[in-house]
Formats: C-alpha cells, sequence, structure tokens
C-alpha cells in the first residue's frame, strides 16, 4: 500500500501547504496580526508588509503594483471580472474548455445573449481563427477569457496569440493563469489585461489569490465597504495568507526548472507504462504542448469511479477530472467539447504529479493500474466511500 504523499496525484485540484509558506504564515500571524489599515505603528508594520508582498507578486508577474489587488482566489476574481463586464452591458467569448468559474460565472452575471463560446481544435486547443472571426464580427466585444494552461488535459492554450488578436481589437483579455502559475514562466503575463490566480496550485494555503486589473483601472468595484485593495475589494486583507502565497511562489519558481525536465520525464515514462498495458488506452492533449505535472486518459473499460475508488483503497490519489466535478461521471469539460461520448467520459481520468514526485511513484502508480484492472476484470465492485472535493 502506498502512503504519505508519494501516492498523491491530485497537485492539480490542490497541493500541500510547502515548508517556507508555512514558516511565513506562522511569522505574519505571530508578528503582523494587527489590521493593516489602522493607524498605529504596528498595524503600519503591517501594512508596509502588505505592500511589500504586493510589489513581490507585481514585480514576477511583470506589472505595476497598484494592478494586484489580494482576494481568495481565482473563483472570485473571474466572478468579479464577469461582474465587471455585466455592469458595462460588455459582451464576452471564452474558450469550450474553461474551468466552470469561469463558465458559470460568465453564466451568472451575463444574458445569454452576451456570452458565446468559442470552439477548440482537435488538440484542445483555442480555435484562433473563431476568435479572429468573433473579434471581427462584434464591434461591442469587451473581453475575451482563456485559461493560460487546462486543469484536466494540461493543454497549453494559445494565450499569448489570444492576447494579441484582442490588443489588435482593441478588446480586453483575461487569462485564467491558475495552473500556469509555479508550472510555467511567468514572462509574457503582464501583457493580459486581467489575470487570476489562487495560491492553492501553486504550495500556498486555500482562500487566497490575486485578481490583475488592467492597468489603470478604477471602475472595479467588487465587493463595497472599506477602502482596501484601492477600494477594489473592501475587507480586511489575510495578511497571513499572502505572506504564505508569496513565499510559495517563490519558492515554486525556484523548483520549476528543474521540475520541467524531470517530472515530464517521469510523467512519460507513466504513460509509456500504461500504453504497453493497455493498448487502447487514449491519451488526451499528448500530440500539443502540456504541463509537465498532468496525464490526462480515457482507459479502454471499467468506470473512472471504480478505478478512483479501488486506487484509493491501496493509498493513491487520482481524479476524473476537474475538482470542482470530481465524483460525477461524464464530468471532463475538455472531452465533452472534443465531442467524446458518453461512455468514455464515464471512463475518463486524469493525473497529476508534484514538484517532488519520485520517478518510482509514478511507476508504481502505473503497476497499481495494472493490479487494479485485474480486480476489476474479476468483478471488483464500487464500494462506498467518500469522494473529497
Amino acid at each position: 500500500m502506498m502512503s504519505g504523499s508519494d501516492g498523491y496525484f491530485d497537485y492539480n485540484a490542490t497541493t500541500p501547504l510547502r515548508l517556507e509558506a508555512r514558516q511565513a504564515w506562522l511569522e505574519a500571524c505571530e508578528r503582523w496580526w494587527q489590521n493593516p489599515s489602522s493607524l498605529y505603528r504596528a498595524a503600519g508594520a503591517a501594512a508596509r508588509v502588505l505592500e511589500e508582498e504586493r510589489e513581490s507578486l507585481a514585480e514576477q508577474l511583470g506589472v505595476e503594483p497598484a494592478r494586484i489587488v489580494f482576494n481568495s482566489g481565482a473563483t472570485e476574481g473571474n466572478n468579479a471580472i464577469m461582474a465587471h463586464v455585466a455592469a458595462s452591458a460588455g459582451r464576452v467569448a471564452f474558450s469550450a474548455v474553461e474551468h466552470p468559474s469561469l463558465r458559470e460565472a460568465a453564466r451568472r452575471w451575463l444574458p445569454h445573449e452576451a456570452t458565446t463560446e468559442l470552439p477548440v481544435e482537435a488538440t484542445g486547443l483555442l480555435d484562433l481563427t473563431s476568435l479572429s472571426t468573433w473579434l471581427r464580427q462584434n464591434s461591442t466585444a469587451s473581453l475575451v477569457s482563456l485559461m493560460a494552461a487546462n486543469n484536466e488535459s494540461g493543454s497549453l492554450q494559445p494565450w499569448r496569440e489570444a492576447a494579441d488578436l484582442c490588443a489588435e481589437a482593441g478588446v480586453s483579455f483575461h487569462c485564467d493563469a491558475t495552473q500556469w502559475i509555479g508550472k510555467e514562466p511567468l514572462q509574457g503575463l503582464a501583457q493580459c489585461s486581467w489575470i487570476t490566480l489562487s495560491a492553492h496550485k501553486f504550495g500556498g494555503p486555500k482562500g487566497v489569490g490575486a485578481l490583475v486589473l488592467p492597468a489603470g483601472e478604477k471602475r472595479l468595484r467588487w465587493l463595497a465597504g472599506g477602502p482596501q485593495e484601492g477600494g477594489h475589494r473592501a475587507g480586511t486583507e489575510n495578511l497571513p495568507a499572502i505572506c504564505a502565497m508569496g513565499a510559495a511562489l517563490r519558492a515554486a519558481e525556484a523548483e520549476r526548472p528543474q521540475a520541467q525536465t524531470s517530472q515530464a520525464a517521469a510523467r512519460d515514462a507513466f504513460e509509456a507504462a500504461l500504453l504497453q498495458a493497455f493498448p487502447d488506452l487514449r491519451l488526451i492533449g499528448a500530440d500539443s504542448p502540456r504541463l509537465w505535472n498532468t496525464s490526462l486518459f480515457v482507459m479502454p473499460r471499467h468506470r473512472n469511479l471504480k478505478w478512483l475508488t479501488r486506487l484509493s483503497e491501496v493509498g493513491y490519489s487520482v481524479s476524473t477530472g476537474s475538482a470542482c466535478s470530481s465524483g460525477r461521471e461524464g464530468s471532463s469539460v475538455v472531452l465533452h467539447a472534443l465531442g467524446a461520448s458518453d461512455e468514455e467520459l464515464r471512463r475518463v481520468m486524469r493525473v497529476s504529479g508534484g514538484w517532488h514526485t519520485p520517478a518510482q511513484a509514478w511507476l508504481d502508480l502505473a503497476a497499481q493500474f495494472v493490479e487494479t484492472s485485474a480486480a476489476l476484470d474479476q468483478g471488483g465492485g464500487l464500494r462506498r466511500i467518500q469522494l473529497g472535493g
């Protein structure tokens, strides 16, 4: 039985808290627990630390500190952007493989006729021709939203090219960089009008993230109340979590170059072992650039919840797709957009490793898939377990 972090293969859902983040959080709790908006000296020290973290994140992203709004994460940021666009009666386009927090936010805040879902190619990447056509045909276009890296397949979307097309058309471009940050280079993100991110995807705590505004944006009033975050988001800032997020990102960035090489090789060896054992297995997104830690595939037989349950019983944590829909068969946004059959949707599995996942752990997981297949082939049923989010 696998135990500990070596059996955890759901890093795209969330990551364990990095030691650096934990230390930063504890230090902030002990030294800078005061309200940064208060006027006494100790609160002033907390306010200075808050601005130092804002400046650090801004420097890494290549943007001005005034563009950084600390919040609870990408879901909140995506909702804030859609509400902002709705207030100006704008029109929005987004890809067919966006995260539910973006797709559902668009449906929540905007009328149906104001939203357009852009198709993807057979690789799962945005069809840039369809984007160009939409920009040309919609004189009232306000925003295009495209994730940088897909949370299910790991596919790296052509966000730079999309941003260029939007800039030429004078339309704002939003990049949901939740899966990108901490795994891929940060250079170039500054060309995006809006950016959303979540700390818990790169080793920070849950419930904290950031929204990057367009340069000079003054009209966003997401949460009313006090003057915090430049008046864009009222409420006392969670300084310990913000400090932990900063520490986590700095650590992830330091480790990224090595992880990109070693983990991609380990992931590829895992997939090769699976394909040898299951020749009819279908890899998704392997023919295009993708995150080094991610593998999405359709098993040739047995429903994914049976696979997930059996693997969980021996200490492995994998998923059936997006964490926001895990536990529901047929919930893969990517496969749905690619026209997969209902039966294929019920057999999709996602495996995502971390910065330090041992190469042997990847191979052990492949071997466990083989053992699990034998058990399921013999009629092993689905036991009732509690599925995490």
